[in-house]
Parts: structure tokens; sequence; C-alpha cells
């Protein structure tokens, strides 16, 4: 084998290789700290991992690719030999937080604008600033005492206002702070509840909903409802919050007196049922305070 090495010229190379590993800075400094505890021996048994070390960081620092994407090397003693070992990067670290906080928000079938919303880029006009104090009053107070019943926020206004931006403002606000939260389109939840019959899953589906720590109903009576939707869905999400005393938050183009009168009261059939859609909304009054959005769609924009 050496005699081959030295035909190939390799036992050079791999000399040359070796000393500009041992003549790195952080390895010097690595072999003087520890020098207590490696002998020759060990140092030229742990030649390998030198050379991972000074290769992976160097590879890293130039932009291509690692053993390890995302994770920087250093150089420790294990076993009374050298050897390398790696922690995530402060890049890696961001974005392993960033998906923290994403995995804290459960949007179901929400836009996927609402992962970035946040209170910093909603817009401040005197015709907004209540719905944002109030969202930051409940965040406060929430984070404060999370085990305590804080009422939500019922925001209702015209299309583009901001309304599901808010929202989502707050699911992300909580998120960083480490609380979970779930959003959900409302209409696009009933038609999901209504397949999820046939595969027997609609209990299910309704408990990952009505047991979340944070609900928010995304555009209430955006839709016409079935008398089935409104008790055996609606109905029993608000009952169960109401007496767990869950923070609950809406979104609607109806104020809580139209949600009342002109949707939930009026089934699909056309029956009128004032008495349901008034349970109702004693359980939405009891769980949210009523704030109104208004201004320009600024969708259009």
């Amino acid at each position: 084998m050496q005699r081959w090495m030295d035909k190939k010229h390799l036992n050079d190379n791999y000399q040359k290789l070796m000393a500009q590993v041992y003549n790195d800075p952080d390895v010097r400094e690595f072999l003087e700290q520890h020098q207590a505890d490696l002998s020759e021996e060990t140092i030229d048994r742990s030649s390998a991992k030198l050379y991972e070390y000074v290769n992976a960081r160097d590879r890293l620092a130039a932009g291509k690719t690692v053993f390890a994407p995302g994770y920087q090397p250093a150089l420790i003693i294990n076993d009374h030999l050298i050897d390398v070992t790696y922690s995530p990067t402060a890049e890696q670290q961001e974005k392993m937080r960033s998906q923290t906080v994403r995995q804290r928000v459960n949007a179901v079938m929400m836009p996927k604008m609402i992962r970035e919303a946040n209170f910093d880029n909603f817009a401040r006009d005197d015709q907004r600033l209540a719905a944002l104090a109030a969202a930051a009053d409940f965040t406060e107070s929430y984070e404060s005492n999370p085990k305590g019943f804080h009422k939500g926020l019922y925001l209702y206004g015209s299309f583009g206002v901001g309304k599901t931006y808010l929202l989502g403002a707050i699911a992300n606000h909580l998120a960083a702070n480490g609380f979970k939260t779930t959003l959900v389109h409302f209409p696009s939840f009933a038609v999901d509840m209504k397949n999820a019959i046939g595969d027997n899953r609609v209990a299910e589906k309704l408990d990952t909903v009505k047991k979340a720590p944070v609900l928010m109903l995304d555009d209430i009576g955006a839709d016409s409802m079935s008398a089935w939707v409104r008790d055996e869905v609606l109905g029993v999400i608000l009952e169960y919050r109401m007496q767990s005393e869950l923070p609950t938050f809406f979104s609607s183009n109806f104020s809580m007196n139209q949600l009342e009168t002109e949707h939930l009261q009026i089934t699909q059939r056309g029956d009128e049922e004032p008495l349901k859609a008034k349970r109702l909304m004693q359980r939405i009054r009891f769980l949210a305070s009523e704030i109104a959005m208004v201004g320009k769609n600024r969708r259009l924009d």
C-alpha cells in the first residue's frame, strides 16, 4: 500500500493536505486548548475528523453543498478522540423557529396570506384603529393569563376591509408567543363536514375544531346554511366553547343582528326558526365582542 501511494504521489498529496489542516487557525487553537488531553497518536488517529471539520466549515462558508445542510461543524473530545459535532446555524435556527411558530397556527381552508399577517402591516387608519386596539388588548390579556376566560372578537364589515387579515395577525402573534390557534373558513368547513358524513368522520372533524385552544371562524354567513350545519355543526361548536369558556373569534359581512335575522333564522329550505337563531346568537354574544370594520376594499388595490 505504501509503495502504491508513493508511486501515485498520494502520500505527498496527503501530507500536504494534512499540513494545511494542522496549520488551520481553528484547528491549532483547538489542539492548544486540549493539549493536556491529546497525544500525538490521538491527533494522528483523529486526522480524518480534523479534515472533515475544516472541509465542512469551508464548504459551508462558500455556500457549497455540505453533509448536513444548515448545520455548522465544531470540534469536540469524544471518548479520548477528536470528533466533529454539528449544530444548527443562526439561519437554520431561525428557520426551525419559524416552522415551529407556523405549526401552532392550524389554518383550515384559509387563504395563504394569513401566514404572513401581522400587526405591523395592518392598515392603521381611523376606521380600523378600534379593531386593532381590541386585537392587541386580547393578545396581551390572553398571554398574561391563558387559563382565564377572554372574550374574542366578532369582526364585521364589507368585503376586503381586513377582517380575515386581522384574525391571521392575532393568530400569528399568539403563535410567536407559544400559543396554538385554529382558523377555519366556515363555509368551506360546512361543505367538508357534509362530505365527512359518508366517511363517518363528522365527530372527529368537529372535535378538532370545537376543542381548539383559540378558535377563529371566518366568513360566518357567507353562504346559506342548512339546518343540519347550523344546529349540529355550528351549534355544537358554540355550545362546547361557551361551556368551556374558550376564546372564539368570528368574521362576517353581517352585524350580529343581521346574522340572526337574515341568516341564522332562515334555513336553505326557507323555513324560519327565530328561536334557534336567537339561541345561537346568545352563545356568540357570550363568546365575542362585536366590532365594526369599515373602509375601502383593499383586495382591489
